[in-house]
């Protein structure tokens, strides 16, 4: 259910990608999406955190000072996992029993985003915290599968129709530089290498440039991947 599943060299690009890694610009931007959730929502040590469609978990040392127990739910082929999903995705796991629900770069992949979302809402106990990320703009990537794609306003109705109150809407790379990482990924397939390395290495730079050119209103209404971070009600 989510990219790079079981390898951990390539979970730890994920969190420290190579210059020359053509989602260098993208991945630290999506770590610092989440090291901002953390710091503006979790501000005191809570209790139990489920990392749903948690693949190779590359984001559980930045929670480890936040919480007390950290478990992974996916599939049973992750020989990493905590909670085992069934066949529909739905967790094993106890009603309002977890304190915060991690979603990164899942709900595109997964066959029914409502099921998803009332799965992560029926775990999460009264105001418990749901900080879910998923992609505006972003070409295709199937992992098995890639199905979704959200405009900010359509993934706030989605969030909020099961269950949730949206308290954080946040977005990360405007329109200009993501046109620019499409253009990237639409061409460097095709070159040999070095030549494409240095292609990738020039073209993040810009992207970077690019980027900081986009007020960050713009971004969290139109942008290459949203932050929500929403509460449970019940």
């Amino acid at each position: 259910m989510n990219e790079y599943r079981h390898n951990s060299s390539e979970a730890i690009q994920r969190t420290q990608p190579g210059w020359f890694h053509p989602r260098r610009y993208y991945l630290n931007m999506l770590r610092k999406l989440i090291e901002y959730a953390i710091e503006k929502h979790i501000p005191n040590k809570n209790g139990i955190l489920v990392d749903y469609g948690c693949g190779s978990m590359p984001y559980k040392t930045l929670f480890e000072t936040k919480i007390n127990s950290y478990l992974g739910a996916d599939l049973s082929d992750n020989p990493a996992i905590d909670i085992k999903l069934d066949a529909q995705g739905k967790l094993n796991y106890a009603d309002s029993a977890a304190d915060i629900l991690l979603s990164t770069q899942v709900l595109e992949h997964v066959d029914d985003p409502e099921l998803y979302l009332q799965e992560s809402h029926r775990i999460l106990k009264n105001d418990g915290l749901l900080l879910l990320t998923t992609h505006g703009y972003w070409m295709f990537h199937p992992d098995p599968n890639d199905f979704w794609r959200w405009t900010s306003s359509g993934l706030k109705k989605v969030v909020e129709r099961n269950g949730f109150e949206v308290v954080d809407f946040r977005g990360i790379i405007g329109r200009p530089a993501m046109g620019l990482q499409l253009f990237q990924d639409g061409l460097m397939f095709n070159l040999p290498s070095p030549i494409k390395q240095i292609f990738i290495f020039i073209m993040q730079i810009f992207i970077h440039l690019f980027d900081k050119v986009t007020k960050q209103e713009t971004k969290n209404t139109d942008a290459c991947t949203f932050l929500v971070v929403a509460r449970a009600k019940k």
